[in-house]
Formats: C-alpha cells, sequence, structure tokens
C-alpha cells in the first residue's frame, strides 16, 4: 500500500521564504483546512498517512517534499539553499528512519531542494535553480545512478523550483505552463498548460490525478485526454510559492 509522508502547516506559515512573489497576506487556519483537505484526498484513494511531528518554529515546514527525495528504498536527506529551512531536514530524519529506507544527505558546499527533483520513469530531471546548485546535483548523481537511474540537469529560472513550472502525468508526458519554463525542449514528451496554477499535479493512481482548483480550464484539458481530475483548494500555499506536489513525499 502506497504511503505519503506529510507535515501539517505551521503557524508562522505567513513569515515563509519567498524569492519570486511579493507577499500577500496569508490565513493560517484556512492553510490548515486546505493541507486537510489535500491530505483527505489521498486518504479516500486508500494512501496510508505518515504525518511528521509539527514543526511550529518552521514557518515552511509544510512543504516537506523540500527535505527528503526517494529513490526506490534510497531517501535523501537534502540540504535547501534557504539557510532557514535546514533545521527541517533533521526534523524528518526520524520519521524516514522509521520508514526503514536507507538514507543519504547531500552535504556543504551542494544543496539540493526535493521541489528541484522531477522523477519521470527512471529518470530525474533535476532544477539548477537559486535553490539547488551544481554541487548538490553532482551528489544526487553519484547517489542514484548506480541504482539505475539517469539525473538530468534542467536551467530553473523563473520560478522557485522545477516543480514549480513542471510535473508529469501519469503516461510520462511532462505539463508546464510554458512562459515559466526555461526550455520545453529538454524533456521527451511536453504538453503545454493554458494557466500557471495547471502546472502541477500529483498522481494518485494511474487515471487520477490531484491538482490546484485554481486551474479549471487545464482540468479540463486533463479530463479530454482521459484522466479523472480532483482538485483541492491550496491558495494560502500558491501565495507562498507553494503547489500541490510541495505538500508531501509519496512513499512507494
Amino acid at each position: 500500500m502506497p504511503r505519503l509522508l506529510v507535515r501539517p502547516p505551521s503557524p508562522l506559515l505567513a513569515d515563509g521564504e519567498l524569492t519570486h512573489l511579493d507577499r500577500s497576506p496569508v490565513d493560517a487556519e484556512l492553510a490548515t483546512r486546505q493541507w486537510q483537505t489535500y491530505v483527505d484526498a489521498y486518504r479516500r484513494r486508500g494512501w496510508t498517512i505518515v504525518e511528521a511531528p509539527a514543526a511550529d518554529e518552521h514557518a515552511d515546514g509544510v512543504f516537506v517534499e523540500d527535505a527528503v527525495v526517494i529513490f526506490d528504498q534510497l531517501a535523501v536527506l537534502t540540504r535547501p539553499g534557504a539557510a532557514s529551512r535546514r533545521g527541517e531536514v533533521q526534523s524528518v530524519r526520524p520519521l524516514v528512519e522509521q520508514l526503514g529506507l536507507e538514507i543519504a544527505s547531500i552535504e556543504e558546499p551542494g544543496t539540493l531542494e526535493g521541489g528541484d527533483v522531477l522523477k519521470v520513469g527512471r529518470v530525474a530531471y533535476v532544477g539548477a535553480s537559486s535553490r539547488t546548485n551544481a554541487d548538490g546535483i553532482l551528489q544526487l548523481r553519484a547517489l542514484v545512478e548506480p541504482r539505475g537511474w539517469t539525473v538530468r540537469e534542467v536551467p530553473v529560472t523563473k520560478v522557485l523550483h522545477l516543480k514549480s513550472a513542471v510535473t508529469a502525468l501519469p503516461d510520462r508526458t511532462i505539463i508546464g505552463y510554458e512562459p515559466l519554463v526555461d526550455d520545453p525542449s529538454l524533456f521527451d514528451a511536453f504538453l503545454p498548460v493554458p494557466e500557471e496554477h495547471g502546472t502541477a499535479v500529483v498522481v494518485l493512481d494511474e487515471r487520477t490525478v490531484l491538482m490546484s482548483a485554481d486551474a479549471p480550464a487545464t482540468a479540463e484539458v486533463f479530463a479530454a485526454r482521459g484522466l479523472q481530475v480532483q482538485t483541492a483548494p491550496v491558495t494560502e500555499f500558491e501565495k507562498l510559492e507553494g503547489c500541490v506536489t510541495c505538500l508531501s513525499v509519496r512513499v512507494r
């Protein structure tokens, strides 16, 4: 049974890091309700929810995807490019250990955030962004390529993370809002979507995706391809450059 690693939002969420967006008011109580709706979408699909202890001192802690990336039975603990976020990683480590996974870590001077890692089949596209540097990508390649993965570095300059610009459908088609994608030609199969908040999906199963409720035209595109589409409101996280991928780590 698939498992989902999540962490509830901090009451300090509104103070989270911002890079490409201007700060706007964030409703922490609404964010908690939206987070619960998001988690419930997985629970209804039979996923086992593994909830990390609250880390209220970490404003960005709810974006748990950035702290650990899982490749089969290997959990790679990251080293965030934002120094304020590095404490999040060690707070996740005990939970990862409980999952029974092998653990490796990105070490200084490397930086890597999980939002920059998009796994499609056995290919890991890794964004060279303001949060993930060349040394971090080099370390990740050394860890996972001997295990049968291919790491492909791609530039990310228009958004915070790679998965703020592109994600993948169950058939491995890469989707993205073209004005936010540095070079769509770097992906094997690319489908442009009509809305900025339509760039991010998470796969609930081979026929179902979960996406932001703020991209109805994109949802119609996916439905026309034969997918079942579930939506969740994530407005408070989108104000902080977050999206549906940021809020969880899938363990299969």
